[in-house]
């Protein structure tokens, strides 16, 4: 039967797997979320093998340096009930003042969002493999790229509100910057994945480097632009969200002023109204997605211009009319939001002063045992959270899908249980286990957890529900059962979006495990946010060069395992 069922497999194998359609803009824009069957069943590789075993090992190292109980974990729950007991009923406390900065925490995503969209274009086209200028200059941007994506959004903003000062200006300032690390390198991804024949066309007409770039690259990426700015936002809302626990605006302010007055009903609906919003700017991001793709109908055809006489005539039709006054009201909102910032003018001149101020500080930058010890201490945080959020996401996402579980309702339930939770920031998280636990690397564990299976097990189901079906239906022609399917049919699929969406999810665990400490749940936060406090920048500057070290031999190795694995 085993046989059977392999051969099944690899006779499909040839002629299955081609020109499936992918959610995300590029191959680049998101974690792999499948591998075409055609190649052959993916082999046993050291990084298949050695990277789940390193997580294993430093997962083990964790559950003793956190001291992960499980007499702590009940006595943690009973604690954890005791608080949320508290927060019920909840209450928003005036509605005219919550409704005011939550509009805020809106224009400061926008705003940031908008301005990141902008600097990325002309970083993603320096960095793109085909930029012709100055290697210097390519070199340049890859590096702002590289320390935007690696300093967490949390930590700019608290080197913004040093330099501004307290308010929307500093948060929208903060999500720019950190946007640009992750926009500039999927944009140039874009870029570099186009077929070079138009650009060499135009480039044999006389064009210069600005009209070749605008009249070919650009405007064939500007679909894939789109959605990735979309989907970037719908992150920023959540980072927006908690902005105002270091004085940047937004929602937060009222949350922290919540918390720390102990009034926990207040908090409890001020959480649930961060919830309601993310729940509903996540349904627009996806319309909008759906809306702006090429390849959301089979039946679409993207024409600019019509077959026939008048070929240098653009047809206004509908769909163009729609994506034409769809991008005029995103500008309109974008200036909107870049008004809504409380500008203060007298802080502006201040700020470059500030800002020299605060760069000569960090000469020479500091290391000290305490930095070492707390990054050590966020990368454990980290890798430990991941380790069970991949293992409990894989068993939900499992039974999410149809290949081993096929009741619906309980899909469902699932689905809508993911959304709720990926709907409250791992601060947030944070912030209610360091009341209910007490101060510690626990809580922000417990937090860092429940975010990797929330993260994972979203990943996991859109993987599963990607794999190539036509081996699957090869295999069931045989007559095997579902699990021999999965095994044999599901699963080899699955391994290389597995290990990438694994990593994936550790990077962005790593990231938020370092700001965590800034509300006492452990990790390298707490140290950094008094750095800042106290002007010691030599110390902020070692805490930073350190933090884009680790995150930059994360990516090496999740480099080095996606073309070994996938």
């Amino acid at each position: 039967m085993k046989g059977a069922l392999e051969k099944a497999a690899e006779d499909t194998s040839a002629q299955t797997g081609r020109n499936r359609q992918k959610g995300a803009p590029s191959s680049h824009t998101a974690p792999a979320t499948g591998t075409t069957w055609a190649q052959g069943r993916p082999r046993v590789s050291a990084a298949a093998l050695g990277i789940p075993l390193a997580y294993a090992v430093v997962t083990m190292f964790g559950i003793w340096w956190i001291d992960i109980r499980p007499a702590a974990v009940a006595a943690g729950l009973g604690d954890i009930a005791r608080l949320l007991e508290r927060m019920v009923p909840p209450t928003t406390g005036p509605v005219p003042a919550l409704l005011t900065l939550t509009l805020e925490t809106l224009w400061i995503a926008v705003a940031g969002t908008g301005l990141a969209t902008l600097a990325s274009v002309f970083l993603a086209a320096a960095a793109s493999r085909h930029f012709t200028g100055p290697r210097a200059v390519q070199w340049l941007a890859h590096s702002v790229i590289i320390v935007t994506r690696s300093v967490p959004t949390l930590i700019f903003a608290i080197l913004f509100v040093r330099i501004f000062g307290l308010g929307p200006l500093a948060g929208a300032l903060a999500i720019a910057f950190h946007s640009i690390g992750m926009i500039g390198k999927m944009m140039a991804d874009v870029f570099e994945e186009q077929a070079p024949g138009p650009r060499e066309a135009v480039a044999s007409a006389g064009a210069n480097r600005m009209q070749n770039f605008v009249s070919t690259t650009l405007t064939r990426a500007l679909p894939a632009i789109t959605s990735l700015v979309i989907y970037r936002l719908d992150i920023n809302v959540r980072a927006s969200a908690v902005l105002g626990l270091v004085g940047a605006g937004g929602i937060g302010v009222a949350l922290q002023t919540a918390i720390g007055s102990l009034n926990y009903r207040r908090a409890a609906g001020i959480i649930l109204v961060i919830v309601v919003l993310l729940l509903v700017l996540e349904l627009i991001a996806y319309l909008m997605q759906r809306a702006v793709s090429e390849h959301a109908d089979e039946h679409t055809q993207s024409q600019l211009f019509a077959a026939g006489p008048g070929l240098a005539t653009p047809i206004w039709n509908r769909r163009r009319a729609l994506r034409a006054s769809g991008t005029a009201a995103a500008a309109c909102l974008f200036l909107f939001s870049l008004s809504q910032l409380s500008i203060n003018p007298s802080r502006l001149g201040q700020a470059w002063s500030n800002t020299t101020a605060l760069l000569s500080g960090f000469i020479p930058p500091i290391f000290t045992q305490d930095i070492l010890l707390g990054i050590f201490e966020s990368v454990v945080m980290a890798f430990t959270a991941t380790f069970f959020g991949v293992v409990f996401g894989l068993v939900i996402a499992v039974l999410s899908t149809r290949h081993l579980v096929r009741f619906a309702p309980l899909s469902l339930a699932l689905r809508g249980l993911i959304v709720f939770v990926r709907g409250i920031p791992d601060i947030v998280y944070a912030l209610i286990f360091v009341a209910a636990l007490g101060l510690g690397p626990f809580a922000g564990f417990l937090a860092l957890s429940i975010s990797c299976t929330a993260l994972a097990s979203k990943f996991f189901t859109d993987s599963l529900q990607n794999v190539d079906p036509a081996p699957l239906r090869a295999l069931e022609a045989t007559g095997a059962g579902r699990i021999q399917v999965f095994v044999s049919g599901v699963w080899p699929q699955f391994v290389p979006s597995f290990i990438g969406n694994s990593l994936f999810t550790s990077d962005l665990a790593l990231r938020e495990s370092a700001v965590l400490g800034i509300v006492g749940a452990g990790g390298i936060g707490f140290l950094l946010d008094e750095s800042v406090a106290t002007l010691h920048y030599q110390q902020t500057a070692g805490i930073l060069i350190g933090l884009i070290v680790v995150v930059v031999a994360l990516e090496s190795v999740a480099r080095w395992a996606r073309r070994k694995v996938i």
